[in-house]
């Protein structure tokens, strides 16, 4: 390989040796590119089949809501002739031909086309008018009727939804709307309406309105979902084809779903009625971050939709836009008017509409499930006010919190009321708040309660909501966020995240608690303020901060988090939500293994695992009901050791997280992560900074309807519906043939063409063998040959045999049949049995069953890791030489990926991973905490070093603090994927299970100092006490 010699050595040398035995495809001799074209060309080919063409009409159709095939309007009533004459233009346009004797496309296509690449590559307005004359000028023939933006906008226009702009009063008391349209001044505050000037003292000439409310019908957009034949019949997922077997999976799993539609019957009657949850934020639409401006969109979000398309922003559906420069806080129901009248009349009476799955009209109605929202957000749509004595919306007016004197804030601590009536807790006083608990859990509060409340105030409560079990949900995300801000910063001591020593100490003097951290006078004007459980020295936090410092993740995992860690000083700082979210379901606490004593380490172990289940995607009640009182058992051993100060009202609300997955089901149907993102969109659409409400409308509409369109491109062409993510392979159907050659992944790069010698090659192909379904009847008919011919050797020795001497009695056996020749599965087994050519592929990137795979040797210079590989797999072992009953048991392997083989079957490949591997054995074990930790140093090669990449699982190391021979390892889960199958084991879907459950010791004595660490003096001059 890689050798150049002379024409006649070359000749001499295959005269003497010959050609190299089954190097049939000379991919080592100039044949690899030719290999990969065809490959990647039958792909291609494959992908179109079911829609090789783009389907127009079928678009103007679906647009209009016309059954398909319709070629007159007979409905001059309901069908305007204005928008017949729209209609009858789209169809000549999506059957005109681009230029003459173009096939690929049609006019309308093609402008459709020029504005998805314009929308998916956020290209400019200028731009697309350039790339329109370039085009122009190229080919002028035939593109002479290529329109302008400004004339594919009118298309737009056509194809797409419109907004309705609504004048405000600036001090948000009103909308011109309604009755008060014709208004010139707020009826509240007097404010004129429009802008006015020296010349214009009213407004009234001018007519520029102060503020403009964006509204966005919610009704159109609900009935095209229905009118579109290729989104219909995905509206009735949630009934026809969700999986029902007691776990949630989706919405329509869950109690308030359910219980819901047992209120309502009529409304459930038609699985087509609408779900939606309702979620707003505010964000700052220009990249100054210094600017205080703030528009608040309101997002609604249709649950009828499967689990992979219903959080997806394609289906997300803008409302409302309200308008900056500030936050409309409690006003924000008067900019809520429009939503609430249009969700009234949906409920009340419905809508007409076609659904175009069913080719039939039905009426259409909906419902508003809840509302998603950070934590201020939720005191603006639910009227319960955040802050202060009562700030839990869930505890209600049975909140039990604190003010702490010197600390100067509102501590939430009573969490033994959350315990069973009879647990022990509740009795030790002086281990918790001084008192002895004696409450009950707070009751979950229902519609009737909350208007019996309310009393002879006259509000109009909508029956919907009063009817609805979970009305506003607690944003998961910003609650995990703020605890693992709390936690962190506690333990390194960070300013501004610190609980303040002195005052604490202070106010557990007061509370009478604690004595042994109480300050101690040392000299006038200075006092000692002894070391707490959970403080560490310098050494421990330069400990911590090194695990993370040193993590490498997988790709598309997280972040890089060692990015905003800091050694010298130990310090973190500039974490973003998810880097926290990451921090506090994974890494931290194996940053806390050897740093903190077990009173301190379990409970905050444990308080990340209930995060992390609450985020799986399948949950079974019973594991919830489980996680509800676990989550008061962890908070009461926090409250054993933490000072009151680091429960605020955000950690409190980590206690009701379990009982909201109880109710609402998963949390990623709930969560702020989708809508956050979706928010960074609306930004990006900004262009205009003195109307940056006008460039989110526009570009909102422009994406609404070009997205709407390209569900009716061909499918080879790239969109955000059928767009993979870095990780995904878009699979060629296979209708024959072997699955083993199924081609399950694909390369990252060029491979390099390599003659593999014979141990490999007999090694890889016979696990290749023992892996294939369809080499498994010769399997059992070689055992029992064994058997036979056999019969007085000992059982271990009979399974070398089977092992050893299989593959070639499967190749002689297999070339002794007769096959049909039409017989694809026959034919592949031929090439099966034959084995590999001795040339193949030598890889080191690959990416399959949506993790990227990377040889050890390649991420030695990268900052992710993605070497790290586990499998589950079947062996056989005997307990002596005399054993003739082997037991079979499964194992879990965790290997790191040394080397990515491809090997050719008669033009077919088959990817291997060739791994080190560690099992059971002095190289893995558990510790103390309940992780794996795996030893990979000077580790041997294993007997069986292949797996099938389709085999793989990915996972990654994190070294051990103390010996760096030690890595404990992470499990990880594909992105995008959920698992519809039926199960009842929710551990088997824990999106990443890097522990087992620790048992803790409740009966442990606390000890409040840390007796290894060091205490603080303060000087009192600087708290103004001397």
């Amino acid at each position: 390989m890689g050798v150049c010699v002379t024409k006649m050595e070359a000749y001499d040398h295959l005269k003497v040796a010959g050609f190299i035995k089954g190097y049939n495809n000379w991919i080592a001799h100039g044949e690899l590119s030719n290999y990969y074209e065809a490959t990647s060309n039958s792909e291609n080919t494959s992908i179109g089949v079911s829609n090789g063409t783009n389907d127009m009409q079928d678009l103007v159709y679906d647009v209009f809501g016309i059954p398909h095939g319709t070629n007159e309007l007979n409905r001059e009533e309901d069908f305007p002739v204005s928008e017949a004459e729209k209609f009858y233009k789209l169809i000549d346009d999506s059957q005109q031909e681009l230029y003459n004797g173009c096939k690929n496309f049609s006019k309308l296509s093609f402008i459709i086309r020029l504005l998805h690449l314009k929308c998916l590559g956020k290209m400019s307005n200028k731009i697309f008018n350039m790339l329109v004359e370039l085009l122009r000028e190229a080919f002028p023939e035939a593109m002479t009727n290529l329109p302008s933006y400004y004339e594919a906008e009118k298309l737009m226009n056509t194809l797409g939804l419109g907004y309705e702009k609504i004048d405000a009063c600036p001090n948000d008391c009103s909308l011109y709307w309604g009755s008060a349209e014709k208004r010139t001044s707020c009826e509240t505050c007097n404010e004129l309406r429009w802008v006015a000037s020296e010349n214009d003292p009213t407004g009234a000439k001018r007519k520029i309105p102060q503020k403009v409310l964006w509204h966005f019908p919610l009704k159109a957009r609900l009935q095209r979902l229905f009118m579109s034949s290729k989104i219909a019949s995905q509206m009735r997922w949630h009934e026809e084809k969700r999986t029902k077997d007691g776990c949630m999976r989706h919405p329509a799993d869950s109690p308030a779903w359910q219980t819901f539609d047992h209120l309502h019957p009529e409304f459930a009657k038609d699985c087509r009625n609408v779900r939606l949850g309702l979620a707003s934020d505010g964000f700052n639409p220009f990249n100054n971050m210094s600017s205080t401006h703030s528009t608040w969109p309101v997002v609604l979000i249709p649950y009828n939709l499967p689990s992979w398309m219903c959080m997806k922003q394609p289906y997300f559906m803008l409302s409302l836009l309200i308008p900056r420069p500030s936050s409309p806080r409690n006003n924000i129901d008067v900019y809520l008017q429009p939503l609430v009248k249009e969700l009234t009349e949906l409920w009340d009476f419905g809508i007409q509409t076609y659904d175009a799955s069913q080719k039939e009209n039905f009426q259409l109605h909906a419902a508003l499930l809840w509302t998603i929202s950070d934590f201020p957000g939720y005191a603006m749509l639910s009227g319960w006010s955040t802050k202060g004595e009562y700030a839990c919306p869930v505890c209600h007016k049975f909140t039990h919190a604190r003010r702490l004197t010197h600390s100067f804030k509102h501590c939430y601590m009573s969490h033994r009321r959350f315990l069973d009536s009879k647990h022990k807790f509740r009795k030790q006083a002086q281990l918790f708040d001084g008192t002895e608990e004696y409450g009950k859990r707070p009751p979950l509060q229902t519609g009737d309660m909350i208007v019996s409340e309310l009393g002879d105030l006259q509000i109009k409560f909508g029956k919907l909501v009063k009817d609805n079990v979970l009305r506003h949900n607690l944003d998961f995300m910003h609650i995990e966020k703020n605890v693992c801000e709390n936690i962190w910063g506690i333990l390194l001591d960070i300013e501004d995240k610190a609980k303040d020593h002195y005052n604490f100490c202070r106010d557990l003097r007061e509370m009478g608690i604690r004595k042994e951290l109480h300050p101690i006078e040392t000299e006038p004007g200075n006092v000692y303020l002894p070391p707490s459980s959970f403080a560490m020295d310098k050494k421990q936090k330069t400990m911590f901060c090194n695990v993370l410092k040193k993590v490498k993740v997988p790709d598309g995992y997280a972040a890089n988090v060692s990015r905003c860690v800091r050694v010298k000083p130990p310090r973190i700082s500039g974490l973003k939500s998810h880097d926290n979210h990451i921090l506090m379901q994974q890494l931290m606490p194996i940053a806390l293994r050897k740093t903190l004593p077990k009173s301190v380490r379990y409970p905050l172990i444990r308080l990340s695992r209930y995060f992390r289940q609450l985020c799986s995607k399948v949950i079974c009640p019973q594991d919830v009901v489980r996680l509800e009182s676990e989550i008061a058992v962890i908070f009461c051993n926090l409250e054993k050791c933490f000072p009151p100060t680091f429960f605020d009202v955000m950690v409190h609300l980590t206690i009701h997280l379990a009982t909201e997955v109880k109710l609402g089901g998963p949390v990623y149907y709930r969560w702020m992560y989708p809508v956050e993102r979706y928010l960074g969109t609306l930004k990006s659409y900004v262009r205009n900074k003195s109307r940056p409400e006008g460039s989110i409308a526009q570009g909102y509409l422009a994406e609404e309807c070009i997205n709407f369109c390209s569900l009716y491109l061909a499918d080879y062409v790239e969109t955000k519906f059928n767009r993979p993510s870095g990780n995904e392979k878009v699979h060629k159907e296979i209708e024959e043939g072997l699955d083993i050659f199924f081609e399950s992944g694909h390369p990252l790069g060029r491979g390099k063409p390599t003659v593999f010698d014979a141990h490999i090659l007999s090694k890889a192909h016979q696990y290749i063998l023992f892996n294939c379904d369809a080499v498994i009847p010769y399997i059992e008919q070689h055992r029992i040959l064994i058997e036979e011919g056999h019969s007085q050797v000992p059982q271990h020795l009979k399974e070398r045999l089977h092992n050893e001497n299989f593959a070639c009695w499967f190749a002689e056996h297999i070339d002794k049949l007769e096959f049909p020749q039409n017989v694809s599965v026959l034919r592949d087994l031929r090439f099966l049995a034959k084995g590999p050519d001795v040339v193949g592929i030598q890889h080191d990137k690959y990416v399959v069953n949506g993790f990227r795979f990377h040889t050890n040797e390649v991420e030695k210079k990268r900052k992710m890791q993605n070497s790290g590989v586990t499998v589950n797999a079947t062996t056989s072992s005997f307990a002596s030489i005399r054993d003739q009953n082997p037991v079979l048991s499964e194992l879990v392997y965790f290997g790191v990926l040394k080397n990515v083989v491809e090997l050719i079957y008669g033009g077919h490949q088959v990817v291997l991973f060739e791994c080190d591997w560690i099992s059971n054995g002095s190289r893995m074990k558990q510790d103390a905490d309940g992780f794996t930790v795996v030893n990979f140093a000077n580790v041997r090669p294993h007997v069986e070093p292949f797996i099938l990449a389709s085999q793989a699982s990915q996972v990654f190391y994190v070294e051990d603090p103390t010996d760096k021979d030690w890595q404990v390892v992470i499990s990880t889960t594909a992105r995008g994927g959920y698992n519809m199958g039926t199960t009842m084991d929710v551990e088997t879907y824990l999106q990443s299970d890097v522990s087992n459950p620790v048992v803790e010791n409740e009966n442990e004595e606390i000890s409040w100092v840390r007796e290894d660490g060091l205490g603080i003096e303060v000087d009192l001059s600087q708290y103004n006490l001397i």
